[in-house]
């Protein structure tokens, strides 16, 4: 388990990852280079036959962003982290690095477009086929989706748009009966709101763009280890058999419970060379100083527009998991460590497209934007925008109705949000 287990949260967010030493920098420093010096060949020979582990190249490692995943992992409360340059260059590592040609996964079809997209389109181009599943659906009808070469199973903490709160316990028993790992994606809650470790999954991914960057300013993805599946179990020998590429090293054998982590970097931040930035991890990581603050003020705020959203006659629904009458209320307490739902809420407007576009032209405060998690409140029309790939059937199987507009609640005052959505929502009719 990475970091200090006796620390709380807030102390995590602002202490985890980087340890100065004497007369060293108090703040993370940005490590603006791409190459390390050493004067012993030998010890360069060991780097890069993972015999010895340190920054070679800042393709696989750089010590600012090195902090920013040590961060991460104690957060998640994983055994390691490994940093991309997206979200979306995160959860395609986090794949490729379980599935090869003739696998075949089994999702939760309550996604974010473009994993959505990654997973019907560009894995199927690749020879591995998904079958995307209600993540409502009863245990037994989702088990008839896994086959003998299934090798992920995927959901999202809180699915982006639909905002359904992912039932862990089911989709951790089908993992556990049928052996095989279990992925979340946490963006939308964050490792403050809910750790899906300590809920049964295996591999845990962030795009950290959002709610860890926090302030839409850093393009950024991590990973995370749980270090608590078993990659011997002989469904995986990539991980066990020796990497003639790594001096015929078995990550399984060498590495332990970080097979699976170690791995990842060794060969597919070294392949396909999605690297976060070291000015990225620095900005990230200093968002990350402030999340134990801002995800109560995005849930509070949040419930407050979805509680005013619910009481105008211009609105059709409303869809948040924080209010007591909603589906997912109750997974709250269940999963979450911080009783809020953070802060995306999508609602229908009345009047169809045409209304939107006047909603979305006359809002002041907040933003028509292509973004989540941010400080400042953004709209977006999913259907248009982000899961416009996916078939209209699709989008109602997923529970993206036409009329939805998706709402990021950022931290400004309540008052102001909602008078904003008010006067907004009465100029469009």
């Amino acid at each position: 388990m990475s970091g200090n287990n006796n620390w709380g949260i807030g102390t995590q967010c602002i202490q985890e990852g980087y340890k100065p030493g004497i007369g060293e920098p108090r703040v993370l420093p940005i490590y603006q280079t791409t190459t390390y010096k050493y004067e012993d060949i030998d010890q360069v020979a060991r780097l890069f036959s993972l015999q010895e582990s340190g920054n070679k190249y800042s393709r696989t490692g750089n010590p600012t962003a090195n902090a920013f995943e040590a961060k991460v992992a104690a957060l998640e409360g994983g055994v390691g982290a490994l940093s991309t340059a997206s979200g979306q260059s995160a959860i395609f590592l986090a794949i490729s690095n379980i599935v090869q040609a003739g696998d075949h996964i089994v999702s939760s079809n309550a996604i974010y477009g473009g994993t959505y997209t990654l997973l019907d389109v560009r894995f199927r181009k690749l020879g591995v086929e998904t079958t995307f599943v209600n993540p409502e659906d009863s245990i037994d009808e989702i088990r008839k989706a896994i086959k003998s070469n299934t090798k992920v199973i995927i959901g999202e903490t809180i699915g982006n748009p639909a905002l359904g709160i992912l039932d862990f316990e089911k989709f951790a028993t089908l993992a556990k009966e049928f052996d095989i790992p279990f992925l979340v994606d946490n963006t939308l809650a964050t490792p403050f709101i809910c750790k899906p470790l300590k809920h049964g999954a295996n591999v845990v991914i962030n795009s950290a763009t959002k709610y860890m960057d926090g302030h839409a300013i850093a393009l950024g993805g991590v990973i995370v280890d749980g270090g608590n599946y078993n990659w011997a179990n002989g469904k995986f020998p990539d991980f066990t058999e020796p990497d003639v590429q790594y001096a015929n090293t078995s990550y399984t054998g060498k590495f332990g419970n970080k097979a699976y982590i170690t791995k990842a970097r060794a060969q597919y931040i070294r392949d396909y060379g999605p690297t976060l930035a070291p000015i990225h991890a620095f900005l990230i990581n200093l968002g990350l100083e402030t999340l134990h603050l801002r995800m109560p003020r995005h849930s509070d705020n949040a419930l407050k527009l979805a509680k005013f959203l619910k009481s105008n006659d211009k609105v059709n629904w409303v869809n948040y998991p924080g209010l007591e009458d909603n589906l997912n209320y109750p997974k709250i307490s269940k999963y979450f460590d911080y009783q809020g739902a953070s802060g995306v809420l999508t609602f229908g407007l009345k009047g169809g497209k045409e209304a939107i576009k006047k909603f979305a032209a006359n809002l002041k405060v907040a933003a028509l934007v292509v973004h989540v998690g941010d400080a400042r409140t953004s709209i977006l029309h999913p259907a248009t925008s982000t899961h416009s790939q996916m078939s209209h059937e699709q989008r109602i199987k997923a529970g993206i109705p036409d009329d939805m507009i998706r709402v990021s609640v950022g931290i400004e005052d309540a008052v102001d949000i909602i008078n904003d959505f008010d006067q907004a929502i009465k100029k469009a009719f």
